[in-house]
């Protein structure tokens, strides 16, 4: 009898400890795999949710916003205890937030900030990423810094900075910041930015590419003094580019700054080449684990103030950016 109960409670504890391990489930939605910030983004959450023993299942949102409703659809019927939502359209947040508190689970937003009207409607709604104002404001005194320190770069001699810009996707909101801000970063400097062309590549490097490849052709590689990419993607499309027109490959005479934001491995590879200015790094890592962590506190009833990030306006973790230039990516 004794053999018997001594089994009995076994099997319950060892149930017990089963169930509370598999007990914080956390469904990620992310807008696209096929994104080289956001796969960064994605194992650092996976990382962190090992750590933490709790399970993280990540849904592929392909660009399309109907697709992630259906996916927040299904984590919530699968019981998840919390979600972590990195929209497709930041402006559709309000029904993202909708199906959460319908369901009274937390939702942690990342990388794509929702109006600050939208997440405070939610108690339960959060947001972890980077203010996308401090990366462009780098990314145009890296231009800057670069054009005081190589007077040769200013081709024409008239003192201001002739220049390309690549944009993200449309309408979101590091687009929008990344380019005001790089540009006021120059002005700011003294120096007076031209903006010679402009256009929407979507962070998408072959998409970067082909635009570069149609502004060098008909601007021509030797009117361009600058390239300021929204991310890195871009400014490697952009690379690959100025390269078929036989410039930034060694020759110092024939070499177009080009930066980006993100700080990848490949752009780090082209500054450490010399084929890329410099970038700002968007630290994934770090915005991972905080979103995870602050995810498994939500979901846990634990103290989010105990997470190790600070949170301000009891809604917000800003992770801050760091310039990278060639010989500090070591």
């Amino acid at each position: 009898m004794r053999k018997v109960f001594i089994l009995a409670l076994t099997f319950l504890l060892v149930f017990s400890f089963t169930a509370s391990a598999d007990e914080i489930k956390i469904g990620s939605c992310i807008y696209r795999f096929n994104d080289a910030f956001m796969l960064r983004f994605r194992n650092a959450m996976s990382a962190e949710s090992e750590k933490l023993g709790a399970k993280i299942e990540h849904a592929d949102g392909q660009d399309n916003q109907i697709t992630q409703n259906e996916q927040i659809d299904k984590f919530i019927a699968d019981g998840v205890k919390v979600l972590i939502v990195n929209p497709v359209d930041r402006m559709s947040s309000q029904l993202i937030i909708d199906k959460a508190k319908a369901a009274n689970i937390p939702v942690v937003f990342i990388n794509r900030e929702p109006p600050e009207e939208i997440l405070n409607s939610y108690e339960k709604a959060y947001y972890v990423g980077a203010k996308a104002e401090e990366s462009g404001t780098e990314a145009g005194q890296i231009i800057a810094d670069y054009f005081k320190a190589n007077p040769a770069a200013d081709k024409n001699h008239d003192g201001k900075i002739q220049f390309v810009l690549l944009k993200g996707q449309n309408g979101h909101q590091d687009m929008i910041l990344r380019s005001k801000y790089s540009v006021e970063a120059i002005k700011n400097a003294g120096i007076e930015p031209v903006e010679i062309a402009s256009a929407i590549a979507n962070w998408d490097k072959l998409q970067a590419m082909q635009i570069m490849n149609a502004f060098t052709m008909a601007i021509g590689p030797e009117n361009i003094e600058a390239v300021i990419a929204n991310n890195d993607e871009m400014a490697l499309g952009a690379v690959e580019a100025l390269k078929n027109s036989d410039y930034n490959k060694g020759d110092k005479n024939f070499y177009i700054p080009v930066v980006g934001v993100d700080a990848n491995a490949s752009a780090l590879d082209a500054m450490n080449k010399g084929e890329m200015l410099g970038t700002v790094l968007n630290d994934s890592d770090n915005q991972g684990a905080a979103a995870v962590k602050l995810a498994y506190a939500l979901a846990s009833g634990g103290d989010v103030k105990s997470i190790g990030y600070e949170i301000t306006d009891n809604k917000y973790i800003w992770i801050p950016y760091q310039k990278v230039t060639r010989g500090e990516n070591k």
